[in-house]
């Protein structure tokens, strides 16, 4: 991460801003590569802020709170990549960040075990009622009892999303002793002896805690409401670490009050927050046995540093190398460099003929392209080209004037 590597833009010259106090650790690599220009904002900024802020930078990182807009994007006429310090991607307009250019990255695998293990230590208070038997001690109310309470070991998890999370905490939950059923609409490999099942309803129904690690989309939205909660097994629990629009929290406060649930943990809600210490309101609050957090699953001093090494490397590799590994937006390319060349990367639409127009070109002028590597999507072509460095100079600027061309860099 601290290679000297010469870019043909100097590197004191690229401007790398980092938002809602991403780790100094990421700062600190970036400076210590000679990209000085890097800078940190310990807070989220709104769109119109952002649109000032964003017009000369070439690489941003942000979180969750931030939200780059397709106005963000077309402001930010310099921009080049988009680090997401965690692990969605949902603040970020992906549709128009592809259609220019722009690489997303994130860190998709980076605090799975800490959510894992929150679901696991949530799942022992719930199900002991230790949220009740808490309160009632610190209003100085003796209740010792073991009515209500009962043992993990032996019990039912139903997962719902057999993803990366909740992969691991099927391996977590059968440590403790239990039953893990889940069910995925993608067909998973279970892990252990879990054992998938075909619908929702049959989770639902035959679990003793209900755990959820679904995205946010339409199909997911209000998945666990008035309805759905009826097809729950009589006095059992749902925790919810997954999205905030998930669940239908006041068909949920009536499930709870109604006593066809026992418990509840949640933490992501359809509205949060912007600030640490703003007023925050929930229909779950002072409901019995349920564990309300502020949105921080995946909260933890070993994540927030997984993820900040992920995130900083995908962008430092594709500053340094071209590499987009891991981009939602631009297509996925890897290359190791190649001695005694010059490094030209090519964004461009993914149209017919565009590569056909890039070789041709380059060869009526006598360019020879001594490696080359191309990968589309739907929408976006990506090529990476190793040519002489006696001509780079004047392949690059053959390579602006090619049809469909979204952006053209001269990486070294």
């Amino acid at each position: 991460m601290t290679d000297k590597k010469i870019t043909s833009y100097p590197k004191e010259k690229i401007k790398i801003l980092f938002l809602e106090n991403i780790s100094d650790a990421a700062v600190k690599l970036f400076k210590e590569a000679g990209y000085i220009s890097t800078r940190k904002l310990n807070a989220a900024l709104s769109e119109e802020q952002l649109i000032e802020e964003v017009k000369d930078v070439h690489l941003l990182g942000i979180r969750s709170k931030t939200q780059i807009t397709a106005r963000v994007l077309a402001a930010a006429k310099k921009l080049q990549a988009i680090g997401c310090f965690c692990i969605g991607v949902n603040q970020v307009d992906l549709k128009a960040a592809t259609k220019q250019g722009v690489i997303v990255f994130n860190a998709p695998y980076s605090n799975t075990r800490s959510v894992a293990e929150l679901v696991v230590g949530l799942s022992i208070m719930l199900i002991r009622r230790i949220p009740d038997k808490n309160k009632f001690a610190h209003e100085g109310i003796w209740m010792k009892e073991a009515k209500g309470s009962y043992e993990l070991r032996g019990k039912t998890l139903g997962i719902i999303g057999y993803g990366n999370i909740g992969s691991q905490v099927s391996v977590l939950a059968e440590a403790m002793g239990m039953k893990v059923l889940f069910y995925d609409t993608i067909t998973k490999l279970p892990l252990g002896n879990a054992s998938a099942r075909k619908s929702l309803r049959e989770i639902l129904s035959q679990s003793d805690i209900v755990t959820l690690h679904v995205p946010e989309t339409a199909a997911t939205k209000n998945l666990i409401n008035k309805t759905t909660l009826k097809y729950f097994r009589k006095g059992s629990i749902l925790i919810n670490y997954a999205r905030g629009e998930v669940v239908d929290l006041d068909a949920l406060k009536k499930a709870l009050t109604d006593g066809q649930l026992s418990g509840a943990a949640i933490d992501v809600f359809p509205w949060e927050p912007e600030k640490n210490g703003e007023r925050f309101e929930t229909p779950l609050q002072q409901v019995p046995n349920v564990i309300l957090t502020p949105h921080i699953g995946g909260s933890t001093e070993e994540a927030q540093q997984n993820i900040g090494e992920d995130v900083s490397n995908k962008l430092f590799q594709f500053l340094e190398m071209g590499s987009t590994l891991g981009s939602h937006t631009v297509p996925s390319i890897s290359l190791p460099p190649q001695e005694g060349t010059h490094r030209i990367l090519h964004i461009h639409r993914n149209v017919p003929g565009v590569l056909s127009e890039i070789n041709s070109t380059l060869s009526e002028h006598n360019i020879n392209i001594l490696a080359q590597y191309l990968k589309t999507n739907e929408e976006i072509g990506y090529v990476v080209l190793d040519v002489d460095k006696k001509i780079s100079s004047h392949a690059f600027e053959l390579l602006k004037e090619v049809k469909q061309t979204m952006k053209v860099r001269l990486l070294y």
